[in-house]
């Protein structure tokens, strides 16, 4: 292996990973967002059709969730053994509500009389699921405890305020997905419903990017520089200008926009949220300790582990592009 590609591995990998968890955010995202709006939908049939929308794609949405933990422990086990214990609560959150999910869209429709439970599970698993990620966001950027290599804090340090904004952030941007999901899958009275719970959901999202921006630069130094440090101010300054301008459409047009606009809107405000993660963590794995370069696996490992991801991903996204491709057009009550 030439001295270049074997330079160049660590950046293919941290692409990937990144790709990986850019598809689960964006696909597993709006489903989320649907089961946190599920207990404020007023009707019954408007649940029975929510879940209707999600539920011939969800499952193969949190493939990407499975794919990107294992890529991570294959190319960077640095960050597996030092994250891992750092988020050892946040995570085990999340895969618990993951489950009580799971469970509901089996069991919900088995039930009348305690179908009202598995309403529960569902979306307290979604909304569980989402404050997770939200922990281990701030968790992050704020970074973790470092002693000789290995996570020397406690299993609460993950839990900050930071970390408690990040996670309503991810309530309303998810919300808003949502929102726009069933925006553009439903109509009649639940399409109503999602565009007047689309506006809450924006009104939060917006709220929590700028706390949770404004805390990161105070709190962080780091992060303050790479953003705020010439030239990089002039290069970087497009993106919060940018996630604005796009918040403010997505108010205009939740009424009278495209059906599938505010969707599709929604989704380049989360792309631009994470450039913008991208941006206060590069290049480290595990932030400001360990970087992706003194990080990474050795050549051999991540040959192999590469070629299994040249067979897998295009297998993954055809089949998700055809699975969205065959339930495309409105759901409707059964």
């Amino acid at each position: 292996m030439s001295m270049t590609l074997a330079a160049n591995l660590p950046v293919v990998f941290a692409a990937l990973a990144a790709f990986c968890v850019t598809m689960y955010v964006l696909a597993d995202g709006f489903d989320l967002g649907v089961g946190t709006l599920f207990l404020l939908a007023p009707r019954n049939e408007d649940r029975d059709l929510m879940m209707a929308s999600i539920e011939p794609v969800w499952d193969a949405n949190e493939t990407w969730l499975v794919m990107g933990g294992t890529l991570l422990l294959a190319a960077f086990p640095a960050s597996y053994y030092v994250l891992l214990p750092a988020f050892y609560l946040p995570v085990m959150l999340m895969l618990f509500g993951l489950i009580f999910r799971g469970i509901a869209f089996e069991f919900r429709l088995q039930t009348v009389a305690f179908r009202w439970v598995w309403d529960i599970a569902f979306a307290g698993g979604s909304l569980v699921a989402t404050l997770s990620q939200g922990l281990i966001l701030g968790g992050l950027i704020k970074g973790v405890k470092i002693e000789n290599g290995m996570f020397a804090g406690g299993i609460f340090d993950v839990v900050s305020l930071l970390g408690l904004a990040c996670g309503a952030g991810l309530v309303g941007g998810y919300a808003l997905l949502g929102a726009g999901w069933l925006i553009w899958k439903t109509d009649g009275p639940t399409q109503v419903f999602a565009r007047e719970v689309a506006h809450s959901a924006l009104i939060l999202a917006a709220g929590m990017m700028l706390v949770v921006s404004a805390w990161s630069s105070w709190s962080v130094p780091e992060v303050a520089a790479r953003w705020f440090a010439w030239p990089n101010m002039a290069f970087l300054v497009p993106v919060p200008v940018l996630t604005t301008a796009l918040l403010l459409t997505i108010w205009r047009r939740i009424w009278i926009g495209r059906e599938a606009e505010v969707f599709l809107l929604a989704i380049i405000i989360f792309l631009l949220g994470l450039v913008g993660l991208v941006v206060s963590l590069w290049p480290y794995v595990v932030p400001r300790q360990i970087t992706i370069w003194n990080g990474v696996s050795d050549p051999q490992t991540l040959v192999f582990a590469g070629t299994g991801l040249i067979i897998v991903i295009p297998i993954v996204l055809a089949y998700q592009a055809h699975a969205y491709w065959v339930f495309r057009g409105k759901t409707r009550h059964r």
